[in-house]
């Protein structure tokens, strides 16, 4: 089942969940927004194909950057990673969503991988492309993705590549 807004303060409030930094206000119904960190990736320019297996690595083909704005162009793609650090529990899943003001604007924050693992606690990698047909500017500090909460039937820890991940 979904968490709405009582559950969820009620796991932040026992410290089964962590969302570091986090203020109140982002609390929705049934989801808590998340900000966009200053931290980006871009890809490198080239026509170099790109083998698409396990032993891809993403910083091979691109350039870190920080930026406090930053223009993403038509069907350009970007990522990002959140500001906040998400703790979640060994019996909680997560789903991140790009939140609907933004996608009516072209933005799509989370392509496919849009699933947190149990008991995993990362700054959430957002991968971003603009589907619309003019350039959208994006802030740091935006609350441009939403996270849904749901509770699993059993525990479990996530202990894969991304664990603790950075951009």
């Amino acid at each position: 089942m979904v968490l709405t807004k009582n559950e969820i303060l009620k796991v932040l409030k026992s410290r089964e969940l962590k969302i570091i930094p986090l203020k109140k206000d982002q609390i929705g119904a049934g989801s808590i927004d998340l900000s966009l960190s200053d931290e980006f990736r871009k890809f490198l320019p080239g026509k170099e194909v790109i083998d698409i297996d396990e032993n891809v690595n993403y910083k091979k083909y691109t350039v870190k950057f920080r930026a406090n704005k930053v223009i993403i162009r038509p069907n350009e793609m970007l990522l990002g990673i959140t500001k906040e650090m998400v703790k979640l529990p060994e019996n909680m899943v997560g789903w991140l969503q790009g939140r609907t003001r933004f996608a009516r604007m072209g933005l799509n924050v989370h392509m496919t991988a849009s699933y947190i693992q149990p008991g995993s606690e990362n700054r959430q990698v957002l991968e971003m492309i603009n589907l619309g047909p003019k350039p959208l500017r994006l802030k740091a500090g935006a609350r441009i993705v939403q996270l849904i909460l749901q509770h699993t039937e059993g525990k479990a820890k996530f202990k894969g590549r991304y664990n603790k991940q950075v951009l």
